[in-house]
Protein backbone atom coordinates (compact mmCIF):
# COMPACT_ATOMS: atom_id res chain seq x y z
CA UNK A 1 0.00 0.00 0.00
CA UNK A 2 1.29 3.40 -0.93
CA UNK A 3 1.03 5.85 1.34
CA UNK A 4 2.09 10.02 1.49
CA UNK A 5 2.35 11.55 4.90
CA UNK A 6 2.35 15.08 5.40
CA UNK A 7 4.19 16.91 8.40
CA UNK A 8 6.59 14.13 8.60
CA UNK A 9 9.21 16.41 10.29
CA UNK A 10 6.65 17.62 12.93
CA UNK A 11 6.51 15.26 16.53
CA UNK A 12 3.25 13.17 15.80
CA UNK A 13 4.55 12.68 12.34
CA UNK A 14 8.05 11.85 12.77
CA UNK A 15 7.21 8.83 15.27
CA UNK A 16 4.28 8.25 11.90
CA UNK A 17 6.88 7.85 9.42
CA UNK A 18 9.27 5.75 11.31
CA UNK A 19 6.10 3.60 12.54
CA UNK A 20 5.00 3.22 8.86
CA UNK A 21 9.05 2.92 7.03
CA UNK A 22 10.32 0.18 9.24
CA UNK A 23 6.78 -1.70 7.94
CA UNK A 24 7.47 -3.34 4.66
CA UNK A 25 3.80 -3.61 3.94
CA UNK A 26 3.64 0.24 3.67
CA UNK A 27 5.18 2.12 0.39
CA UNK A 28 6.01 5.61 2.33
CA UNK A 29 6.47 8.63 0.58
CA UNK A 30 7.00 12.19 2.83
CA UNK A 31 6.11 15.53 1.29
CA UNK A 32 8.38 17.80 3.22
CA UNK A 33 9.52 21.62 2.86
CA UNK A 34 13.03 21.47 2.26
CA UNK A 35 15.28 18.13 0.87
CA UNK A 36 16.93 16.16 4.04
CA UNK A 37 14.53 16.21 6.26
CA UNK A 38 12.84 12.77 5.82
CA UNK A 39 13.95 10.03 8.38
CA UNK A 40 11.64 7.33 6.80
CA UNK A 41 10.20 6.36 3.26
CA UNK A 42 10.61 8.29 -0.01
CA UNK A 43 11.18 12.29 0.67
CA UNK A 44 9.39 14.48 -2.32
CA UNK A 45 10.63 18.28 -1.54
CA UNK A 46 6.73 19.96 -1.88
CA UNK A 47 8.02 23.23 -0.70
CA UNK A 48 5.07 25.00 1.87
CA UNK A 49 1.65 23.79 2.19
CA UNK A 50 -1.02 25.96 0.95
CA UNK A 51 -3.51 26.68 -1.75
CA UNK A 52 -1.32 27.03 -4.98
CA UNK A 53 1.10 23.80 -3.88
CA UNK A 54 1.37 21.59 -6.60
CA UNK A 55 1.14 18.33 -4.85
CA UNK A 56 -0.37 16.00 -8.09
CA UNK A 57 3.67 13.85 -9.08
CA UNK A 58 3.64 13.13 -4.94
CA UNK A 59 0.27 12.12 -5.06
CA UNK A 60 0.75 9.23 -8.15
CA UNK A 61 -0.15 6.51 -7.03
CA UNK A 62 -1.12 6.87 -3.71
CA UNK A 63 -3.47 4.76 -1.78
CA UNK A 64 -3.65 6.78 1.28
CA UNK A 65 -2.51 10.28 2.52
CA UNK A 66 -1.75 10.76 6.07
CA UNK A 67 -2.35 14.65 6.64
CA UNK A 68 -0.39 15.50 10.06
CA UNK A 69 1.02 18.89 8.40
CA UNK A 70 -0.41 22.31 10.15
CA UNK A 71 0.32 25.46 11.92
CA UNK A 72 0.13 24.97 15.39
CA UNK A 73 1.85 28.29 16.37
CA UNK A 74 1.98 31.75 15.00
CA UNK A 75 5.51 32.63 15.43
CA UNK A 76 4.93 36.67 15.33
CA UNK A 77 2.66 37.17 18.31
CA UNK A 78 1.62 40.80 16.69
CA UNK A 79 0.23 38.89 13.80
CA UNK A 80 -2.36 41.58 12.41
CA UNK A 81 -5.02 38.71 11.94
CA UNK A 82 -3.96 34.93 13.20
CA UNK A 83 -6.83 33.50 11.87
CA UNK A 84 -5.89 34.42 8.19
CA UNK A 85 -2.28 32.82 8.59
CA UNK A 86 -3.65 29.39 10.49
CA UNK A 87 -6.39 29.41 7.27
CA UNK A 88 -3.44 29.57 4.74
CA UNK A 89 -2.03 25.97 5.78
CA UNK A 90 -4.78 24.63 7.92
CA UNK A 91 -7.55 25.38 5.53
CA UNK A 92 -6.79 26.38 2.17
CA UNK A 93 -3.33 23.95 1.95
CA UNK A 94 -5.65 20.87 3.42
CA UNK A 95 -7.98 21.40 1.06
CA UNK A 96 -5.69 21.82 -1.64
CA UNK A 97 -4.10 18.59 -0.53
CA UNK A 98 -7.28 16.78 -0.85
CA UNK A 99 -8.90 17.78 -3.80
CA UNK A 100 -5.73 16.83 -5.73
CA UNK A 101 -5.81 13.66 -3.47
CA UNK A 102 -9.03 13.09 -4.85
CA UNK A 103 -8.51 13.68 -8.21
CA UNK A 104 -5.66 11.57 -8.30
CA UNK A 105 -7.72 8.57 -6.81
CA UNK A 106 -6.44 8.55 -3.17
CA UNK A 107 -8.72 5.74 -1.24
CA UNK A 108 -8.40 7.33 1.44
CA UNK A 109 -7.88 10.59 3.28
CA UNK A 110 -6.64 10.68 6.91
CA UNK A 111 -6.53 14.39 8.68
CA UNK A 112 -5.07 14.68 12.21
CA UNK A 113 -7.16 17.13 13.45
CA UNK A 114 -7.70 18.32 16.77
CA UNK A 115 -9.76 18.48 20.06
CA UNK A 116 -9.80 22.14 20.37
CA UNK A 117 -12.66 21.77 17.20
CA UNK A 118 -14.83 20.87 20.51
CA UNK A 119 -13.69 23.68 22.86
CA UNK A 120 -11.40 24.00 25.50
CA UNK A 121 -13.49 22.83 28.60
CA UNK A 122 -15.87 20.35 28.84
CA UNK A 123 -17.93 19.50 31.63
CA UNK A 124 -17.12 16.81 33.99
CA UNK A 125 -20.03 14.77 33.57
CA UNK A 126 -19.93 14.53 29.66
CA UNK A 127 -16.65 14.43 28.16
CA UNK A 128 -16.41 15.51 24.58
CA UNK A 129 -17.57 12.72 21.66
CA UNK A 130 -17.35 13.36 17.72
CA UNK A 131 -20.91 14.04 17.79
CA UNK A 132 -21.39 17.28 19.82
CA UNK A 133 -21.27 20.62 18.40
CA UNK A 134 -18.25 22.08 17.35
CA UNK A 135 -17.56 25.01 19.80
CA UNK A 136 -13.65 26.39 18.95
CA UNK A 137 -12.29 29.02 20.90
CA UNK A 138 -9.23 30.38 19.50
CA UNK A 139 -7.90 30.45 15.78
CA UNK A 140 -5.92 27.23 15.35
CA UNK A 141 -9.41 25.34 16.44
CA UNK A 142 -11.06 27.32 13.95
CA UNK A 143 -9.17 26.66 11.27
CA UNK A 144 -9.15 22.88 12.32
CA UNK A 145 -13.47 22.77 12.40
CA UNK A 146 -12.80 24.74 8.67
CA UNK A 147 -11.09 22.41 7.22
CA UNK A 148 -12.80 19.60 8.42
CA UNK A 149 -15.72 21.15 7.06
CA UNK A 150 -14.36 21.32 3.41
CA UNK A 151 -12.81 17.78 3.52
CA UNK A 152 -16.21 16.06 4.33
CA UNK A 153 -17.95 18.12 1.38
CA UNK A 154 -14.89 16.83 -0.96
CA UNK A 155 -15.35 13.25 0.42
CA UNK A 156 -19.31 14.08 -0.73
CA UNK A 157 -18.30 15.36 -4.13
CA UNK A 158 -15.88 12.95 -5.28
CA UNK A 159 -16.35 9.85 -2.66
CA UNK A 160 -12.95 9.84 -1.51
CA UNK A 161 -13.04 8.42 2.30
CA UNK A 162 -11.95 11.32 4.35
CA UNK A 163 -11.06 9.92 8.78
CA UNK A 164 -10.83 12.58 10.94
CA UNK A 165 -8.83 12.14 14.16
CA UNK A 166 -9.44 14.94 17.13
CA UNK A 167 -6.46 14.20 19.57
CA UNK A 168 -6.42 16.30 22.98
CA UNK A 169 -2.93 16.71 24.38
CA UNK A 170 -0.07 14.72 22.71
CA UNK A 171 2.86 13.33 24.74
CA UNK A 172 5.99 11.53 24.13
CA UNK A 173 9.79 11.78 24.05
CA UNK A 174 11.34 14.77 23.39
CA UNK A 175 7.71 17.12 23.10
CA UNK A 176 7.99 20.48 23.34
CA UNK A 177 5.17 22.85 24.57
CA UNK A 178 3.05 22.65 27.95
CA UNK A 179 4.21 18.77 28.96
CA UNK A 180 7.43 20.22 28.52
CA UNK A 181 7.40 22.71 30.61
CA UNK A 182 6.03 20.60 33.64
CA UNK A 183 8.72 17.86 33.62
CA UNK A 184 11.39 20.95 33.56
CA UNK A 185 9.71 21.94 36.70
CA UNK A 186 9.19 18.71 38.64
CA UNK A 187 12.50 17.73 37.46
CA UNK A 188 13.98 20.73 39.24
CA UNK A 189 12.07 20.62 41.97
CA UNK A 190 9.75 24.26 42.07
CA UNK A 191 7.13 23.92 44.48
CA UNK A 192 4.14 24.07 42.50
CA UNK A 193 0.67 25.11 43.98
CA UNK A 194 -1.39 22.54 42.72
CA UNK A 195 -1.95 19.40 45.20
CA UNK A 196 -5.31 20.23 45.59
CA UNK A 197 -6.69 20.29 41.88
CA UNK A 198 -9.18 17.62 41.11
CA UNK A 199 -10.05 17.99 37.34
CA UNK A 200 -9.96 15.41 34.74
CA UNK A 201 -7.66 15.52 31.68
CA UNK A 202 -7.67 13.34 28.62
CA UNK A 203 -4.27 12.78 27.06
CA UNK A 204 -2.68 10.19 24.17
CA UNK A 205 0.72 8.88 24.42
CA UNK A 206 2.04 9.18 20.97
CA UNK A 207 2.51 5.76 20.51
CA UNK A 208 -1.05 5.28 21.09
CA UNK A 209 -2.09 8.17 18.59
CA UNK A 210 -0.03 6.11 15.87
CA UNK A 211 -1.46 3.13 16.65
CA UNK A 212 -4.61 4.40 16.34
CA UNK A 213 -4.15 6.41 12.88
CA UNK A 214 -2.73 3.17 11.33
CA UNK A 215 -5.47 1.46 12.39
CA UNK A 216 -7.41 3.79 10.04
CA UNK A 217 -5.14 3.43 7.41
CA UNK A 218 -7.43 0.03 6.51
CA UNK A 219 -10.09 -0.66 8.49
CA UNK A 220 -13.71 -0.21 6.80
CA UNK A 221 -15.33 1.39 9.65
CA UNK A 222 -13.23 4.11 9.62
CA UNK A 223 -14.27 5.79 6.24
CA UNK A 224 -15.78 8.83 6.62
CA UNK A 225 -15.90 8.81 10.63
CA UNK A 226 -14.55 11.78 13.11
CA UNK A 227 -12.87 10.27 15.89
CA UNK A 228 -11.46 11.05 19.50
CA UNK A 229 -8.89 9.62 20.87
CA UNK A 230 -6.80 9.30 24.03
CA UNK A 231 -5.12 6.97 26.94
CA UNK A 232 -8.50 5.72 28.39
CA UNK A 233 -6.87 7.06 31.25
CA UNK A 234 -8.51 10.52 32.48
CA UNK A 235 -6.41 12.17 35.03
CA UNK A 236 -5.85 15.46 37.47
CA UNK A 237 -3.34 17.69 36.75
CA UNK A 238 -1.95 16.83 40.14
CA UNK A 239 -1.77 12.82 39.52
CA UNK A 240 -0.34 13.75 35.94
CA UNK A 241 2.32 15.59 38.29
CA UNK A 242 3.03 13.06 40.34
CA UNK A 243 3.07 10.59 37.87
CA UNK A 244 5.73 12.79 35.91
CA UNK A 245 7.80 12.72 39.05
CA UNK A 246 7.91 8.67 39.45
CA UNK A 247 8.53 7.94 35.78
CA UNK A 248 11.49 9.86 36.07
CA UNK A 249 12.37 9.30 39.97
CA UNK A 250 12.04 12.21 41.47
CA UNK A 251 8.76 13.02 42.95
CA UNK A 252 6.40 16.18 42.63
CA UNK A 253 6.80 18.84 44.99
CA UNK A 254 2.84 19.69 45.29
CA UNK A 255 1.62 21.92 47.74
CA UNK A 256 -2.35 22.44 48.23
CA UNK A 257 -4.13 25.45 47.05
CA UNK A 258 -7.66 25.81 47.17
CA UNK A 259 -8.49 26.07 43.02
CA UNK A 260 -10.58 29.15 43.55
CA UNK A 261 -7.80 30.96 44.89
CA UNK A 262 -5.22 29.90 41.85
CA UNK A 263 -8.00 30.90 39.00
CA UNK A 264 -8.22 34.43 40.90
CA UNK A 265 -4.20 35.38 41.04
CA UNK A 266 -4.42 33.99 36.95
CA UNK A 267 -6.88 36.64 36.56
CA UNK A 268 -5.38 38.90 38.72
CA UNK A 269 -1.84 38.30 36.51
CA UNK A 270 -3.97 38.22 32.89
CA UNK A 271 -3.06 34.34 32.53
CA UNK A 272 -6.30 32.81 32.42
CA UNK A 273 -5.55 30.98 29.81
CA UNK A 274 -3.06 28.97 31.82
CA UNK A 275 -5.42 28.79 34.39
CA UNK A 276 -8.32 26.36 32.37
CA UNK A 277 -5.37 24.84 31.03
CA UNK A 278 -4.01 23.62 34.35
CA UNK A 279 -7.07 23.68 36.42
CA UNK A 280 -9.74 23.08 34.06
CA UNK A 281 -11.29 19.07 32.85
CA UNK A 282 -11.14 18.39 29.10
CA UNK A 283 -11.71 14.91 28.62
CA UNK A 284 -12.38 12.62 25.65
CA UNK A 285 -15.20 9.74 25.31
CA UNK A 286 -13.21 7.27 23.04
CA UNK A 287 -16.31 4.70 23.04
CA UNK A 288 -16.48 4.87 19.13
CA UNK A 289 -13.27 3.99 18.26
CA UNK A 290 -13.35 1.05 20.90
CA UNK A 291 -16.99 -0.06 18.66
CA UNK A 292 -15.80 0.79 15.68
CA UNK A 293 -12.87 -0.16 15.09
CA UNK A 294 -12.46 -3.01 17.98
CA UNK A 295 -9.13 -0.51 18.93
CA UNK A 296 -8.30 0.33 22.45
CA UNK A 297 -4.79 1.84 23.44
CA UNK A 298 -2.16 0.02 23.64
CA UNK A 299 0.38 1.69 25.71
CA UNK A 300 -0.84 2.51 29.56
CA UNK A 301 -0.64 6.36 30.67
CA UNK A 302 1.76 4.92 33.17
CA UNK A 303 3.34 3.08 30.54
CA UNK A 304 3.62 6.28 27.94
CA UNK A 305 5.03 8.48 30.78
CA UNK A 306 7.81 6.09 31.47
CA UNK A 307 8.89 6.32 27.75
CA UNK A 308 9.15 10.01 27.68
CA UNK A 309 12.87 9.15 30.01
CA UNK A 310 13.60 6.19 28.82
CA UNK A 311 13.77 6.37 24.83
CA UNK A 312 16.81 7.39 23.52
CA UNK A 313 14.91 10.57 22.28
CA UNK A 314 14.04 11.34 25.75
CA UNK A 315 14.03 13.99 28.24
Amino acid sequence: MKILLTGSTGFVGKHISTCLGQREIYDLSCAVRKPGSCAFGREIVTGDLNAATDLNSALEGVNVVIHAAARAHIMNGGAVDPLSEYRRVNVDGTLNLARQAAGAGVQRFIFVSSVKVNGELSNERKPFSPSDAPAPEDAYGVSKWEAEQGLKAIAKETGMEVVIVRPPLVYGPGVKGNFASMVKLVRKGVPLPLGSIRNKRSLVAVDNLVDFIVTCIDHPAAANQVFMVSDGEDISTSELLRELGKAMGKPARLVPVPAGLLRLGATVLGKRAVAHRVLGSLQVDISDAKALLGWKPPVSLQEGLRRCFTSENGF
